[in-house]
């Protein structure tokens, strides 16, 4: 995990910084929250906890990125398919919440690479998600991690993330 201090957004100070206003200067437009691909629902809220289910890197308009990471996959594009998952969570918490500005902390992620067997990375791959995070919450996107390797993911996706948060009273 990026254990470098949490990062400010371009031309916004921290303290005047909304999640809103981090993904803007970042030019993050949220998109619209991806469906269950199965028998499940996107998130669970119980308490003041939020317990999303994994989703992929799925564009707005549908397109889901495949293949093997460390084969037909780089490294460099499977963090962006890392990052673009982060994107995919935000719009599910956004839908959940109604306000990212609820969101406490990024408390755990679960990264999944779909990898070839000699890969070693992992944790390079999902710093995509991790870095997005730390960039649109500050301090409060900073989290526990896992990052592992899978033979295989749903629909051959070269990533699958889910996380768990914590809300504000």
């Amino acid at each position: 995990m990026n254990t470098s201090p949490a990062k400010a957004a371009p031309g916004l100070t921290p303290a005047a910084q909304n999640p809103y206003d981090r993904l803007t200067a970042l030019g993050i437009t949220l998109p619209p929250s991806p469906p269950p691909i199965a028998n499940f629902v996107t998130h669970v809220r119980e308490g003041n906890m939020l317990y999303l289910s994994g989703q992929g890197p799925r564009e707005a308009n549908g397109h889901l990125y495949s293949g093997k990471v460390g084969g037909d996959v780089t490294v460099d594009q499977a963090y962006q398919h890392a990052r673009l998952t982060g994107i995919n969570l935000l719009a599910v918490m956004h839908d959940a919440l109604g306000d990212l500005g609820r969101v406490k902390r990024v408390v755990k992620l679960l990264g999944m690479v779909n990898a070839v067997p000699h890969f070693e990375d992992h944790p390079s791959v999902i710093n995509g998600c991790s870095d997005l995070f730390i960039e649109v919450f500050g301090e409060a996107g900073q989290h526990a991690r896992s990052a592992v390797g899978f033979g295989s993911l749903p629909g051959n996706i070269t990533v699958e993330i889910e996380a768990i948060v914590s809300l504000k009273d």
